[in-house]
Order: C-alpha cells, then sequence, then structure tokens
C-alpha cells in the first residue's frame, strides 16, 4: 500500500490546498493529511479549527484522513508507514525552501521521498496570505476556499483583522 503524508500549516486551507490533495489522492492508496501544531507559530485559525477545516474540505474523500500533530513531520510519516510527503510548488521562491527541506529531511531519513506537486493554473497564484488580504480589504473569497468555509474564514479574520 502506498501511502503519503501532506503537511502544511493550512491557515487557513484554501482551493490550491485542496487540488494538491485531490490529486495526491489518486496517486496513492491512503493519505494523511498532516495539520501542523508549531508554538512557534502564530496562526489566525486555533488548532481546532485548521483540523475541523480541513475536515470538512476533504469529507468527500475516501481515502484521506486528517490528523494533528506538533511531532517532526518526518516522525509523523514513519509512524504511519507512509514513503512520501507531498509538497505543493507554486514558484521560484517556494522551489528555494522545498530544495533545501528536501535535502534536509533526506539526510535524516532516506527511506522518505518528496513528491512536488504544482498546482493547477487557477491556483497558481493562490496561498493562504493571498486570502488574508482579499478578506482584510472587503473582497469575496468565493471560489478560493473549500465550499462551506466562507463565511467560517471570513468572520474569523476580520474579527483579527
Amino acid at each position: 500500500m502506498k501511502i503519503a503524508v501532506y503537511p502544511g500549516s493550512f491557515d487557513p486551507v484554501s482551493n490550491g490546498h485542496l487540488d494538491i490533495i485531490e490529486r495526491a489522492s489518486k496517486v496513492f492508496d491512503h493519505l494523511y493529511i498532516l495539520v501542523s501544531l508549531n508554538p512557534n507559530k502564530k496562526y489566525i485559525f486555533s488548532d481546532e479549527e485548521r483540523l475541523s477545516m480541513m475536515k470538512i474540505a476533504t469529507k468527500h474523500l475516501a481515502n484521506v484522513t486528517v490528523e494533528a500533530s506538533s511531532n517532526l513531520v518526518l516522525n509523523f510519516a514513519r509512524e504511519k508507514k507512509a514513503t512520501v510527503i507531498i509538497r505543493g510548488l507554486r514558484n521560484y521562491f517556494d522551489y528555494q525552501n522545498e530544495i533545501t527541506l528536501f535535502t534536509f529531511n533526506r539526510s535524516i531519513d532516506d527511506s522518505i521521498d518528496t513528491f512536488i506537486l504544482f498546482p493547477s493554473a487557477n491556483n497558481l497564484f493562490l496561498s493562504s496570505t493571498s486570502i488574508k488580504e482579499l478578506v482584510l480589504f472587503g473582497a469575496s473569497i468565493k471560489g478560493y476556499v473549500p465550499e462551506g468555509l466562507e463565511a467560517m474564514i471570513t468572520e474569523k479574520i476580520k474579527k483579527q483583522g
């Protein structure tokens, strides 16, 4: 069985994330979505909210499990018997970060590989930061976040604004 892990902060989850998840779920027998819990990072959404949003966004995918962990991604992957970490790559800046992370991960455990998925053209520019900015400037995020999450995401970002 081919098992993969797709880690991220998902603060908030976007249709770009969902695009990568849906495509990866077609390639792997099982896909774990790892909502990263990093106490050193400041999130707009709580750990519980990010986990809940991701579960709502992926409820239609039978071979996807959403979990949260503060564990190192490689350790989480080992626990789940995953052999692949999925990463999304939008641009050169992402590439610089991802190649460093890939090299570091391989130096720790070369039995776990990294698969890069490029976003679909309509999600190439999309990021959690751009969603936050749209809300703060009063624009709609419909079409940029998974169905059923627009109101929740908008309200929370406006409160934090």
